[in-house]
């Protein structure tokens, strides 16, 4: 496959918005690109519960899809999905997917998409990156809505996730990134905190505990004065996201990974 380029209640906002916290609210957590081995690769997936407070409202799947082109150039792709539990289904159905295409190194975004289906409100939105001329472009529909310059290396929403994992960390590791999702550009921070041992359906996994800078999202983080934002990671090569908590003026949300797939090349390596 080549890529060529071409109001609701706030709770509701909090279930869709956990979702993205593995994406987009993960974009503060990419440190400088001096990469080391990438420990991920196609046929990787993890499926996470979402939960607001202490009920499960929907689940969600972050997946390495086979590698592809975009404009004739090599990239790796990575999807996500979000969708909402069949009795949230009834009131408020959430069915999300986002897209993102880099480069094989994973050095700096390409392409992202999103598709968001809430309720009754759609939305398609586009954005391109032209690397050589540092520049991104934001189409909404097809229509071009925003234009904007971009240092040299600049991650979006979904890749940047990506990006953070080829990093090994350590205990107090303070880093920072360039991130963007079409309409504003930001350098975002984060800070290593300690590491925690957390129980999972998978069993006992140790992990890097790491605070994420709230201060400038927007939404409902910026209403709440003591909103915390923390992402755990397995302390391993992997660098897998086993669980992403927030803290918020109307309570907490939190994903849950129930399920690990490794890439196809680790489960052909194990299969013999």
């Amino acid at each position: 496959m080549e890529i060529r380029k071409t109001r609701t209640p706030i709770t509701t906002r909090i279930l869709t918005a956990s979702f993205v916290l593995l994406a987009a609210a993960l974009l503060w957590a990419s440190p400088p690109a001096h990469a080391r081995s990438i420990p991920f690769g196609p046929g990787e997936k993890m499926t996470y519960e979402i939960h607001w407070t202490f009920v499960h409202a929907g689940n969600a799947v972050l997946e390495v899809m086979p590698d592809t082109k975009v404009d004739g150039a090599s990239a790796r792709h990575f999807r996500g999905t979000a969708s909402t539990v069949p009795w949230v289904d009834k009131f408020y159905k959430v069915r999300d997917t986002m897209d993102a295409w880099t480069d094989p190194d994973v050095t700096h975004a390409l392409r992202y998409q999103s598709d968001q289906n809430e309720g009754k409100y759609s939305k398609k939105a586009d954005l391109v990156f032209d690397p050589a001329n540092r520049r991104t472009f934001r189409y909404i529909e097809g229509e071009l809505k925003h234009e904007l310059e971009q240092p040299e290396s600049v991650f979006d929403p979904m890749s940047v996730l990506f990006a953070f994992r080829k990093q090994v960390l350590y205990k107090t590791m303070q880093f920072g990134a360039n991130v963007t999702d079409g309409k504003v550009s930001v350098v975002g921070k984060a800070h290593v905190e300690d590491t925690e041992t957390l129980k999972t359906p998978m069993g006992d996994i140790p992990c890097f505990r790491v605070r994420l800078d709230v201060r400038h999202l927007s939404g409902v983080f910026r209403k709440s004065p003591d909103a915390e934002l923390l992402v755990w990671f397995s302390a391993d090569s992997r660098r897998i996201p086993v669980r992403v908590r927030s803290k918020v003026v109307v309570g907490h949300f939190t994903l849950e990974l129930v399920d690990y797939q490794p890439p196809a090349e680790l489960q052909t390596t194990n299969d013999n």
